[in-house]
């Protein structure tokens, strides 16, 4: 079984230094190559990528600084260590701020060679292990937490997130209660070059006006009774990475002025202290009231608003993409399956009948709420009827939903027909042959009402119903 073994480049123009290197690490487990200036070794790592350089400062043709940036902007990136005499210590540093991880004085005891280069590569194996359980974290997040639907309020959605995602313009996101405002932010933020840093939630409604200013800006010790020790602010927590806001209708007045100065200039001051912290984050923030009439009854300062509304992405209450409800359901049965290990294998087609019918006032939370209910109470790997609220059964609304008046009885008809077709589609998975026979008409018939109300986005597969 071949092994592979770790590839050190030895870069001196001293010959016997390289043939002592060679031997000590090759013993040690190394495969080993030899340059005796950066030329050379610029040759070596364009035919066999090292693992590690070891490179001498001075050296005639290439010195190792000018290596160090030769080799920089690399599609790979080796660990160097720098070897330097007496009196280019300062040179050797300059380098570690270039990049090189260490560097080593001449002369020097060969088990000090292998002791760094022992520790340069058990730090790039943590550092590698570190960076993968960040990307299996954020992977793990995201399907716990991702936006599920593809209705048209959904596909549009969608598209302005990724257009949005890429800059850093603040961004107000509206919308009712429970439809996944911080779901939304939290896709910006993971779409955007910040993914890497830190995503920093407050409620701005949970917290009382004093605890709230230091909680964002943070305080020194002694600013008040209980400021025991400094505290970073969530502002400052949140540096390089998102700030999301929530409920930003509610920040009272005298924090919407701190706010505003730190958007205007980038610039924080703890309560207690004297000097300003430049902090480099992204504000999203969320609301389910309406912006423009707080600004009008004065209770939000109407130049704040201007400053957080550069981009609005508004998210569709849950009525207005019934499409999304099988798929969401799925979801939910999936994630709460697995959470309380239980075992759904279908879900019963009257449990979609309420669904689909359902106002829904609390929206995507609501509906999350009832599925966690129910996956909780199922028996037999079977999510039926009987596992739902009682109220949300007496509240089921009959075929034809809202009718809009005044409306002629052409509209009205049209309009339930319109509605039964989409919802028996639902119903069949989007099977149209299925849907036909379940309306009485013939698959033709079917297309042609599909083309004639612009009926789109319907689900396809999914949890199997029975």
């Amino acid at each position: 079984m071949h092994v592979y073994k770790k590839r050190v480049l030895v870069v001196d123009d001293e010959e016997n230094l390289r043939h002592m290197m060679r031997i000590i690490l090759s013993r040690s487990g190394y495969e080993v190559f030899e340059a005796e200036d950066g030329e050379k070794a610029l040759e070596i790592i364009r035919k066999k990528q090292a693992d590690l350089i070891l490179c001498d400062i001075r050296m005639p043709r290439m010195d190792g600084m000018t290596l160090l940036e030769k080799i920089s902007p690399e599609e790979y990136h080796p660990i160097v260590i720098m070897m330097s005499a007496y009196g280019a210590i300062e040179t050797a540093v300059a380098a570690m701020k270039m990049g090189a991880y260490d560097y080593i004085s001449k002369p020097f005891q060969p088990d000090e060679v292998v002791l760094t280069i022992k520790k340069a590569f058990d730090h790039q194996h943590l550092r590698d292990e570190n960076v993968k359980l960040r990307q299996q974290l954020t992977e793990s997040r995201r399907l716990a937490e991702t936006m599920v639907g593809d209705s048209a309020p959904m596909r549009k959605l969608r598209s302005l997130i990724e257009r949005v995602s890429r800059y850093d313009s603040t961004i107000l996101i509206t919308g009712e209660s429970g439809t996944g405002k911080e779901l939304v932010a939290k896709e910006i933020h993971f779409r955007s070059h910040r993914h890497e840093r830190s995503f920093v939630p407050i409620n701005c409604a949970a917290l009382p006006e004093n605890l709230l200013e230091s909680e964002l800006f943070g305080f020194r010790k002694g600013a008040f009774t209980d400021a025991r020790m400094d505290k970073k602010g969530l502002i400052e927590e949140a540096n390089q990475g998102t700030l999301f806001l929530d409920e930003i209708g509610d920040l009272p007045l005298s924090v919407q002025v701190k706010l505003l100065r730190f958007l205007q200039d980038g610039k924080i001051r703890r309560i207690g202290d004297t000097t300003e912290v430049n902090v480099d984050v992204r504000i999203i923030a969320a609301t389910n009231q309406d912006l423009k009439q707080a600004v009008a009854e004065k209770r939000f300062r109407e130049d704040l608003f201007f400053r957080l509304n550069v981009i609005q992405i508004h998210v569709p209450p849950l009525r207005e993409r019934r499409y999304d409800i099988p798929p969401l359901v799925e979801h939910f049965v999936q994630k709460y399956s697995s959470r309380y290990k239980k075992t759904i294998t279908s879900v019963d087609p009257s449990v979609f009948e309420v669904f689909m019918t359902y106002p829904w006032k609390g929206n995507v939370r609501e509906l999350e709420n009832v599925v966690e209910r129910a996956v909780l109470l199922s028996e037999g790997g079977v999510f039926r009827i009987f596992d739902l609220p009682e109220e949300l059964l007496h509240q089921k609304e009959g075929w034809g939903g809202k009718f809009e008046f005044p409306m002629t009885l052409r509209e009205a008809r049209r309009h339930l027909e319109k509605e039964m077709i989409q919802q028996i589609l639902l119903l069949k998975g989007g099977d149209k042959k299925k849907a036909a026979d379940s309306l009485g008409i013939t698959l033709r018939s079917l297309q042609y009402k599909i083309k004639e109300y612009q009926i789109g986005g319907l689900a396809k597969g999914g949890i199997r119903r029975q």
